[in-house]
């Protein structure tokens, strides 16, 4: 995107933006989309044989990706609901709301594509990775970012993600307004840094170590959590020993947790937390064919998110029914679903996900979060 900047409207200069967070959310959405592909569906059993260990990576190692959208969801939080790191927050429950407009409207959208394409697939070839008939309790389940919570089945997978990134942003934001309650007008820079760090320790030390929690969000407060530390910690006007103690304070727990029970997602959270401390806020613009392109993918990321999964359904069906099951052509199949999937993901954020947010900012959406008065 470009700004326009100075007296003429012909001065284009490129906006800058956080080059980094935007290549870790292209990567990552890459990972993701292959992930799918070699977990779910077919065409990966048939390209197994000619590469065993990529399909393997793919199908185990590749989820872990999505450490990295916990990370950065933490991150992001924390510029958004408190730059500074202080306590309070002047309208949580609009804030809140604020986060489910921009996440579910899109996201149901892509459910009832998801449905459809299960549908269509079920004509097509019988997998397990096709679900059954969505019910009227299932769509609302999923409408209302709930369908883990209340058991009902996911219709897309990655379905998971997204009610928790809306309970982390809720669950961030009623912390924030509890705790500047709490201190009233007292100004407490550290209270927040200390909650947020004791919040990671619990969730990693219980929470993250029992699968039973794995519908709610403490169980993933420990990866979003380092994500906010991290934006806090990167703050340019902190004095270097503030920073080295808030880095202190956000990262001693994850290796006392890791040294107690060692997790690899828990390890690359730690890794992209300590990128984003050194390097997370630097800008760049989208100059350069590269830039350009990882700027775009950034841009995307959600709706390929949303929508790649009943992309890659398709194309397993078509390839699975229409196709014979040769590696080399298998193979072939799982880079048009890939290749489908950015393409359906930019047609989705230009006439889906960009059309929504345009029309929640018309009707409320553009109030600005703003901290509790000091």
């Amino acid at each position: 995107m470009t700004a326009l900047t100075g007296a003429a409207a012909t001065d284009r200069r490129p906006q800058s933006q956080f080059g980094l967070i935007n290549l870790l959310k292209a990567g990552a959405a890459q990972l993701i989309v292959l992930h799918h592909l070699a977990f779910y569906g077919p065409m990966a059993d048939h390209v197994r044989p000619m590469w065993p260990g990529l399909i393997d990576w793919l199908g185990n190692s590749a989820r872990l990706a999505v450490q990295v959208f916990l990370v950065i969801g933490g991150f992001l939080a924390a510029k958004s609901l408190s730059p500074l790191g202080h306590a309070g927050l002047a309208d949580p429950f609009g804030a809140i709301w604020r986060r489910y407009a921009k996440l579910a409207p899109p996201f149901m959208v892509a459910t009832l594509l998801a449905a459809a394409a299960s549908a269509l697939a079920g004509k097509l070839m019988a997998h397990d990775s096709i679900s059954g008939p969505a019910t009227l309790g299932q769509l609302g389940a999923h409408a209302l970012l709930l369908h883990g919570v209340l058991g009902y089945p996911s219709l897309s997978a990655g379905a998971w993600y997204v009610a928790i990134d809306f309970q982390l942003y809720a669950l961030m934001a009623l912390m924030l307004w509890c705790a500047g309650r709490l201190v009233a007008n007292r100004r407490l820079p550290w209270l927040m840094p200390s909650v947020v760090a004791l919040a990671v320790t619990l969730s990693l030390v219980y929470f993250n170590l029992d699968a039973d929690w794995d519908n709610w969000a403490p169980y993933f407060f420990g990866s979003y959590g380092v994500g906010l530390m991290a934006w806090w910690a990167s703050d340019p006007r902190r004095k270097p020993g503030a920073a080295s103690l808030l880095v202190g304070i956000a990262f001693l727990p994850v290796l006392a947790a890791l040294a107690l029970d060692f997790r690899s997602r828990i390890a690359l959270a730690m890794a992209t937390g300590c990128v984003l401390v050194l390097f997370g806020r630097a800008k760049t613009t989208s100059e350069g064919q590269g830039w350009s392109v990882v700027n775009g993918l950034a841009r995307i990321s959600y709706s390929v998110f949303l929508i790649h999964f009943p992309v890659c359904l398709v194309v397993n069906a078509a390839f699975t029914r229409f196709v014979p099951p040769e590696p080399e052509l298998q193979a072939f199949g799982m880079l048009v679903a890939w290749a489908a999937s950015l393409a359906a993901g930019a047609v989705f954020h230009s006439c889906v996900e960009a059309p929504l947010a345009r029309l929640v900012q018309r009707t409320g959406g553009r109030t600005a979060m703003r901290p509790a008065p000091a």
